[in-house]
């Protein structure tokens, strides 16, 4: 009787996809390969590496495979120490659209760690960046967002950063920023946006403020 030949056992891709050493040392010479598959891996690997920040953070900065920078963001947020946050600050910087756009979106899944720095982030030199932080406020779900957002429609000089915040206070806000609302419309009196912003801000929390009583 013929012998019935063995099927071979069924192929693990993700297993065999993780080729090379799994140690520290291995996976951040990983993040360098030709191959995306093995610097994905590598860079989901080093999640579990306290002291990977500064390894993923470097290739991120010059990964041009979409996938990979995917799993670098999810990696940075997973360890979410100092050097992984202060390095996605350093992206709000980037001339790369897509890289600042992406931290942006990866800090916005960080209330307690990005917290700290907020403040920081607001009275930045650049006002670009204070207007990311503005973005960042968005979906930060902090119980300060709407004390941070009148402060800068307190001190703020550029007109681009006080629309931004005005466009944020207008559905977080409360009777609590009527002062300073008005203080901005007197402020910027020449300014038909920030009229038009500020105006429409202090309708919808004041009726906001009306449906709570």
């Amino acid at each position: 009787m013929a012998l019935i030949k063995k099927s071979a056992a069924p192929r693990n891709p993700a297993k065999d996809d993780r080729a090379g050493a799994r140690d520290f040392d291995g996976l951040t010479r990983q993040l360098d390969e030709h191959d995306a598959t093995a610097r994905r891996w590598a860079a989901r690997d080093l999640a579990v590496h306290a002291n990977a920040s500064a390894a993923l953070l470097t290739r991120l900065q010059r990964e041009n495979d979409v996938s990979v920078r995917e799993v670098i963001l999810t990696s940075l947020m997973r360890i979410a120490d100092p050097a992984a946050i202060g390095g996605l600050v350093a992206c709000l910087r980037s001339e790369d659209a897509n890289l600042r756009n992406e931290a942006i979106e990866a800090m916005k899944s960080l209330p307690v760690e990005v917290a700290p720095i907020m403040r920081g982030l607001l009275v930045d030199q650049d006002p670009d960046v204070r207007i990311f932080a503005v973005n960042i406020l968005e979906s930060l779900r902090h119980p300060d967002v709407e004390a941070w957002l009148v402060e800068v429609i307190e001190r703020e000089p550029t007109v681009n950063v006080c629309g931004t915040a005005l466009d944020l206070l207008a559905e977080v806000g409360t009777s609590a920023s009527h002062d300073a609302l008005e203080r901005l419309k007197t402020r910027f009196a020449s300014e038909p946006y920030i009229q038009f912003a500020a105006d429409l801000a202090l309708k919808r929390t004041a009726s906001m403020s009306d449906g709570q009583k």
